[in-house]
C-alpha cells in the first residue's frame, strides 16, 4: 500500500472526526502509519465538517489537509446540497455515500467507483435515531476498501466503548459493512 488519503464528510456532531480516528488507530493497530484529523472553525452543531484520514506502510511527512482524496466518505446526504465532496477526488478513486435507495442514481460520479449505502434507515433501524452515521460507514469503507481488516476496526471499537453502546456499535458496522452496494 502506498499513502492512502480519506476524506470524510458530514455534519458537526455526527462522529467525522470519531470515525476517523478509529480509522487511524485500526491501521496503527496493523503496523501501518496514519493521521487522523478535523477540518473545521467555530462551527455548531449541525455545520458541515470534513475529517481526514491518512493510512501508509510508510512514515508521513505531509501535514495539510487532504486536498486530492484517494476516497471521499460522505456520512449526511444533506451536505451535497452545500459542499462540493467529490473535489479532488483522484480519478478512478472511491466514493462512498450514505444514500436512500430512491436516490441512488444522483450519486454516482462519474471518475470515481461510486458506493451507496442507507446508513440512516440503518440507524434508525438499530439505535431509533440517526446519529451512528459514522460507524455504518466505516463499515461500508472497509468493504470497499480494505485499508485494514474488521478485526482491527473491531478491537478499536472495543477500545473506544463498552457495554450497549459497544454492542450496538458492533451491529452498525457489520451491517455497513455487509449492505454496501457499488453502482454499476
Amino acid at each position: 500500500m502506498t499513502l492512502t488519503e480519506i476524506r470524510w464528510h458530514g455534519r458537526a456532531g455526527q462522529g467525522v472526526i470519531t470515525v476517523s480516528r478509529l480509522l487511524a488507530q485500526s491501521a496503527i493497530s496493523e503496523g501501518k502509519h496514519a493521521q487522523a484529523f478535523p477540518e473545521f472553525g467555530p462551527e455548531r452543531i449541525g455545520a458541515p465538517i470534513a475529517g481526514f484520514t491518512r493510512i501508509s506502510d510508510e512514515p508521513i511527512r505531509i501535514h495539510s489537509r487532504i486536498y486530492e482524496p484517494d476516497i471521499v466518505v460522505v456520512l449526511d446526504p444533506t451536505v451535497l446540497k452545500i459542499v462540493n465532496t467529490t473535489e479532488g477526488l483522484k480519478p478512478g478513486g472511491g466514493y462512498v455515500v450514505n444514500m436512500n435507495p430512491e436516490d441512488k442514481f444522483k450519486a454516482a460520479v462519474p471518475k470515481a467507483k461510486t458506493f451507496t449505502i442507507d446508513a440512516t434507515r440503518i440507524s434508525l433501524d438499530v439505535l431509533g435515531n440517526a446519529r451512528a452515521l459514522n460507524t455504518i460507514m466505516l463499515g461500508a469503507l472497509i468493504k470497499t476498501s480494505k485499508l485494514v481488516s474488521m478485526e482491527s476496526i473491531v478491537n478499536s471499537l472495543k477500545e473506544r466503548f463498552s457495554g450497549p453502546i459497544l454492542e450496538k456499535n458492533l451491529i452498525l458496522v457489520q451491517r455497513g459493512f455487509e449492505e454496501v452496494e457499488e453502482l454499476h
